[in-house]
């Protein structure tokens, strides 16, 4: 039976950290919203949300179900689909290990997020611009080089080496890594036009996940949607400042 996949439709947002690892790892999933038709889609995931009937309804997507388990929030999807997907280790206590740096990407994606929308996510982008220039430069001072340095600082002390960031196969979050930089250097060409001079591990992992098969051909595919101004990465121009 196929995974479903759903979230918002036109967007790769925090789906895409699904999609990443369904791909990879060449499963057979359904992403629902997309491939049901606009609007179509969209009602029967906000009917799930939005159900009387189901014990555990999810507040938000992405969420996945695998037959009746309905499994939310990406770190916890990729919790539940790495072993089963082979991109998790097989020791046990590396999982949770994994599964903690996977939710340091969580934290670092709501980050991005609030550097267009630092007020409310009920005002657009034109209502907060002022505020949202002056939390993306605090991030691309601060943030950006805070959460860069700690995942390269986990992969030069992996003790298995440093071609994945943890134990000596890929993961789900060297997968969601890549993501992250796919992500800023849209959002931010500026800001992240030296960033594999500063991080030359985290770039090295970024090159050899981009050239696995089952992901370059994902990447050329029309399964990959673009990035846009709709999504958690969003490039303004006026946000984007060179790093120092």
């Amino acid at each position: 039976m196929a995974y479903e996949l759903y979230y918002w439709d036109g967007i790769q947002g925090r789906g895409e950290f699904v999609r990443l690892a369904l791909e990879e790892a060449g499963a057979e999933y359904i992403d629902i919203v997309r491939l049901s038709g606009r609007g179509r889609g969209t009602g029967a995931m906000l009917a799930i949300m939005q159900s009387g009937n189901e014990a555990y309804i999810p507040f938000a997507p992405p969420f996945l179900k695998d037959g009746d388990l309905i499994i939310p929030h990406v770190a916890n999807i990729l919790l539940y689909l790495g072993p089963k997907l082979g991109l998790a280790p097989d020791d046990e206590g590396l999982r949770y290990v994994v599964n903690g740096l996977q939710l340091t990407i969580t934290d670092f994606v709501a980050e991005v997020h609030d550097t267009h929308h630092p007020i409310a996510m009920s005002l657009y982008y034109e209502d907060q611009k002022e505020e949202a220039k002056a939390r993306s430069a605090s991030f691309i001072k601060e943030r950006i080089p805070k959460f860069l340095s700690y995942f390269e600082r986990v992969l030069q002390q992996n003790p298995k080496g440093s071609q994945y960031i943890a134990g000596n196969a890929l993961t789900y979050v060297d997968l969601s890594l890549f993501q992250i930089i796919e992500g800023l250097i849209y959002a931010f060409p500026k800001a992240m036009s030296r960033y594999s001079s500063k991080y030359p591990l985290l770039a090295a992992l970024h090159d050899s996940v981009e050239q696995r098969p089952n992901i370059a051909r994902y990447l050329k595919s029309d399964r990959r949607l673009a990035f846009n101004t709709e999504g958690i990465f969003r490039h303004y121009p006026e946000l984007d400042v060179e790093a120092s």
